[in-house]
């Protein structure tokens, strides 16, 4: 999906116009792919435009940068603040913001002990990354042939640049064959996640969602839906899912920022039950809530 340029970007504490917002080539995270990066949503809400658990945003960013030993120059309050500011100087009522971490330019080698560390916030509008009939319709799903690395390769828990090396080869490889996402198991042939997206499936009246150790990253929205699903009255837990657990589900939906909530349904061309009432209620209530619209959940959203 092309993005949409908008007024400005937040570079180091400064805001710099879209088109002056540059690199040099020889920055270091272009190389070795060392950064660390967030995705966000700001949604139109009764208030204004209001972004979706910015805090929590903005801590795992931080964890993240600690986890790949990146000195942070910002404090997640202080990018927290940053954050709306970029929004609010685009007049843009919904949008995606894209905060990044990275390793500049000054030093070359896979030492980073001397590298400086830049900082930068964009937004643009951006739809839902699988499509906006992706909760009806459903996508067709193609567990990879590429493994989800594991704790002692690339540490999944950081959301860090070089990480997508690999969901992106899981992703062309599945839309080269004709499907719409892939679900990368681990080395033990457990489900880890989807490419960019947390996965549940509905099995005998309980929510299940695969572990960190497996592989997953901690999602925001992941941990979004779980509530939502307790609140309900389900069950939700979080165990190792095998291959045939997906063949056999009740319900399959992938959950994160960029896709929001979006149904499968099929799995290696096994059809799932497509759209399932459970993944239809979530996905209202998280619509619901990220405008706004629930009372009960208020406080996740950050009115710019």
């Amino acid at each position: 999906m092309p993005i949409e340029p908008t007024k400005s970007i937040w570079m180091n504490g400064d805001m710099v116009p879209w088109e002056d917002a540059q690199i040099h080539v020889l920055t270091h995270t272009l190389h070795y792919g060392t950064g660390v990066f967030e995705g966000i949503r700001a949604y139109e809400t009764s208030e204004g435009p209001a972004i979706f658990r910015l805090r929590e945003h903005m801590d795992r960013l931080e964890n993240s940068a600690k986890i790949m030993a990146i000195p942070m120059p910002y404090t997640s309050e202080e990018l927290q603040v940053a954050a709306k500011q970029v929004v609010r100087e685009s007049g843009l009522a919904s949008c995606y913001i894209r905060p990044i971490v990275y390793y500049g330019y000054g030093e070359m080698g896979l030492a980073t002990s001397d590298c400086v560390v830049d900082v930068a916030i964009a937004c643009w509008p951006w739809g839902a990354y699988l499509g906006d009939d992706a909760v009806t319709k459903g996508v067709r799903m193609k567990i990879s042939s590429w493994a989800r690395h594991d704790h002692n390769i690339m540490p999944p828990a950081s959301k860090t640049t070089g990480n997508y090396v690999n969901s992106t080869l899981a992703k062309m490889e599945a839309l080269r064959a004709g499907y719409d996402e892939a679900i990368m198991l681990n080395r033990d042939g457990l489900v880890a996640e989807c490419t960019g997206e947390n996965l549940f499936i509905m099995k005998k009246g309980k929510l299940l969602t695969p572990p960190l150790v497996s592989g997953a990253l901690e999602g925001i929205t992941q941990d979004t839906v779980m509530t939502f699903a307790r609140d309900l009255g389900y069950e939700v837990r979080v165990e190792g899912l095998a291959r045939s657990d997906l063949y056999t589900a009740d319900e399959i939906f992938l959950v994160g920022t960029a896709a929001e909530v979006s149904a499968a349904n099929s799995v290696d061309d096994s059809p799932i039950p497509c759209p399932g009432p459970i993944t239809q209620k979530i996905a209202e209530m998280y619509a619901d809530t990220v405008r706004g619209k629930r009372n009960e959940y208020a406080h996740w959203c950050e009115v710019v």
